[in-house]
């Protein structure tokens, strides 16, 4: 694809904020007084999705779609080039998904050339994508396929040679099949980058813009993440056509749902006030920052008696995959974590998120915090802070547009109960998690 791929015509629906190099289109009122929202807005049907579509929708439980779902759909069911802006939680798979089915309905591939394609940061990711579009694109008699790293090459390829309508891939393994000759993006018609700015931080950004130059260059691309910023300018600039831009939530930290906490901790009081948190009634997400921090917190649960299990990129893809179905199920209630393993990771009723190292980047931060309060419901994000972290936690806390209430706290006191539903470990070791 030409470089000079037309890029310059960026549109929006009114005079929204500005937010990095792209005006946004809000759908927060401009004046206190609230605008009645039209009714395209309200339901699917106005939305102009197949009928299909609609009934999968309901047989599914869902009738009232999301306000990224019903800024983008109309836009996006046109042909438009679009730039979604969401935070993690506010529908964003649904909106490009439907869109993708939709667009694909009553086609049919020819073997090995896919007709639209969903790039994603992660494994885990792509897997959770492919099983909540799985009843729309059967729906419409699409195909879908998973193309990730992890797993045998031998199935993805038996896949695409059958033939398969929408790919939803990780960069890694798709560069791989393409380069083999067992996938061809020359019929691609709709492509998809989701957590587009995550997979540019995580050194994607060479095999993304090698992928993107095989597809026609007349094809509509779908831009979705939590943020939009400099670090997908140059994708953006490239790959999108005079794309519409849509943002739900400008203040990205200011989610009313979900309560943030700074709780300042002695260091050496660090790991006992993990090990209570750990010990709570419920399920809780605990982050670090490296792979050894993970199984060695881990593993002192395990002998303090939590049941936890460990998901990071050094774990085998079935390690990964029965660690997050045993966490989804509530058989093991605590899943310690890198931030790269359980990006786009959705769990329902989790309702705490633990920084037990507070991450140095904001958009990390609203990443992690995304995996609770999600779809309206409550959660709470602690950080734990030790003295020498304070300074740094705060510019944190400032960039990612939250205020978050602070408590000093100690293992086995009250207000750590209070916060984080704390309690003391059994110390009885358990085995054969």
């Amino acid at each position: 694809m030409d470089s000079t791929h037309p890029a310059g015509r960026r549109s929006c629906r009114d005079d929204g904020p500005v937010h990095g190099r792209y005006e946004i289109t809000s759908l927060s009122p401009p004046t206190p007084t609230p605008t009645p929202a039209p009714q395209a807005a309200r339901t699917f049907a106005g939305l102009g999705l197949p009928d299909r579509l609609i009934a999968a929708l309901a047989s599914e439980g869902v009738t009232v779609p999301f306000p990224i779902q019903s800024a983008t759909l109309p836009d996006t069911l046109a042909g438009r080039d679009v730039l979604g802006r969401g935070r993690t939680g506010s529908g964003k798979t649904l909106a490009f998904g439907l869109a993708v089915t939709a667009r694909t309905a009553g086609m049919r591939a020819a073997p090995r050339r896919p007709l639209a394609l969903v790039l994603v940061p992660t494994r885990e990711l792509a897997q959770q994508v492919t099983g909540a579009l799985a009843p729309y694109a059967r729906a419409v008699g699409s195909r879908l396929a998973a193309v990730v790293g992890g797993t045998p090459l031998s199935r993805q390829t038996y896949a695409l040679r059958k033939g398969v309508e929408v790919v939803v891939a990780t960069p890694g393994r798709l560069t791989d099949l393409v380069v083999r000759g067992d996938c061809l993006l020359d019929r691609i018609s709709v492509t998809v980058l989701d957590e587009a700015d995550q997979m540019t931080d995580m050194g994607f950004a060479p095999q993304i813009t090698d992928l993107l130059d095989r597809v026609p260059a007349e094809g509509q691309r779908l831009l979705f993440s939590a943020t939009l910023d400099r670090s997908v300018d140059r994708l953006v600039d490239r790959y999108l056509s005079d794309p519409v831009v849509h943002s739900v939530d400008p203040a990205a930290g200011a989610v009313t749902t979900m309560e943030h906490h700074v709780l300042h901790v002695h260091a050496d009081d660090k790991q006992a006030a993990t090990a209570e948190i750990a010990a709570r009634t419920g399920r809780v997400i605990l982050f670090l920052d490296t792979q050894h921090a993970v199984d060695r917190l881990t593993g002192d649960l395990l002998a303090r008696g939590v049941p936890a299990v460990a998901l990071h990129g050094g774990k085998s893809q079935p390690q990964r995959t029965r660690a997050l179905a045993r966490f989804r199920s509530g058989q093991v209630p605590v899943l310690v974590a890198t931030s790269v393993a359980a990006r786009g990771i959705h769990v329902d009723g989790l309702d705490l998120v633990v920084n037990v190292d507070p991450p140095a980047d904001p958009k990390d931060y609203l990443h992690r915090s995304g995996r609770t309060a999600r779809a309206g419901n409550p959660g709470s994000v602690v950080t734990l802070v030790t003295p020498k972290q304070r300074r740094a936690t705060a510019r944190l806390m400032s960039a990612a547009g939250v205020r978050p209430r602070i408590t000093r706290i100690r293992p086995g006191e009250a207000e750590l109960h209070r916060i984080t539903g704390a309690r003391t470990p059994s110390d009885t070791p358990v085995r054969g998690t």
